[in-house]
């Protein structure tokens, strides 16, 4: 199923760089937290007007006073000091408070070792689906550091046939710790087959599906990194073959 230039497409491409898009924004820009209440630890930190290098200091707030965490802005944070002030303290100040308890306080960062260990993951995808254009996106649970759940739908469009699929799976993680770190996946769902013969009008198809694949994630940048992803699908039809299609796609995507 060679594939070719589709009226589709852009649209697919469109809402699926939307979504990853728009799901990075909720998890980076005003992201709510629980609220909590901190202690200074440190001699003092500093409040600013905005949530930029730029803005004025505006507050101090010395050692051993409360403030509570109202919300998080990429690496500032917009808290309340005990008089009821509000202001915008960087995490790095953030992570020189401690819980009331007297333990420290952390927060996903966003960086090598959020990507290390996190909880979700949302990409966008795009490759080749047994010679047709793929066009999906995907969602994984993290059990672990090592262990995830992924599901997975797709679009694909080629010359002969259109279609879509839709998967859950297992994926293991070799080294998380790495940049670059290689991994395993396993699962299978179901394929959703829509032929294109003008002469004799064939049915449409819906199999089930199985697969095995193998993949690399390299890390890119705060929440950011890519995806290479290699699958080989089996198609249980109800023929007398059963179908295998190679499937080869690349994903962007963040963590959260």
């Amino acid at each position: 199923m060679a594939s070719r230039p589709t009226r589709t497409l852009p649209k697919a491409i469109a809402m699926a760089l939307a979504l990853v898009g728009a799901g990075a924004c909720l998890a980076a820009d005003d992201a709510p937290v629980r609220l909590r209440e901190l202690v200074v630890a440190e001699p003092y930190i500093e409040l600013h007007e905005g949530p930029g290098r730029g803005y004025a200091v505006t507050q101090v707030v010395p050692r051993g006073d409360t403030f509570q965490v109202l919300y998080r802005r990429t690496e500032w944070f917009r808290v309340r000091t005990r008089r009821g002030v509000e202001g915008w303290a960087h995490e790095r100040e953030i992570l020189k408070a401690r819980l009331p308890d007297g333990s420290p306080f952390t927060i996903d960062l966003g960086n090598r070792a959020g990507f290390t260990s996190h909880r979700f993951e949302l990409g966008a995808s795009m490759g080749d689906y047994g010679g047709a254009t793929l066009i999906g996106t995907y969602f994984a649970f993290l059990f672990n550091e090592q262990l995830q759940l992924e599901l997975t739908g797709a679009q694909f469009l080629g010359n002969a046939s259109n279609g879509y699929s839709a998967e859950v799976g297992l994926a293991h993680v070799y080294r998380p710790d790495w940049r670059l770190s290689p991994f395993l996946t396993l699962g299978g769902g179901v394929i959703r087959i829509e032929p294109k013969s003008t002469l004799v009008q064939p049915e449409d198809r819906t199999d089930q599906t199985a697969y095995a694949g193998a993949g690399v994630r390299f890390y890119l940048t705060r929440r950011f990194f890519l995806r290479g992803e290699y699958r080989h699908h089996m198609v249980f039809t109800s023929r007398n073959e059963n179908e295998e299609i190679n499937e080869w796609k690349l994903s962007f995507a963040f963590f959260f």
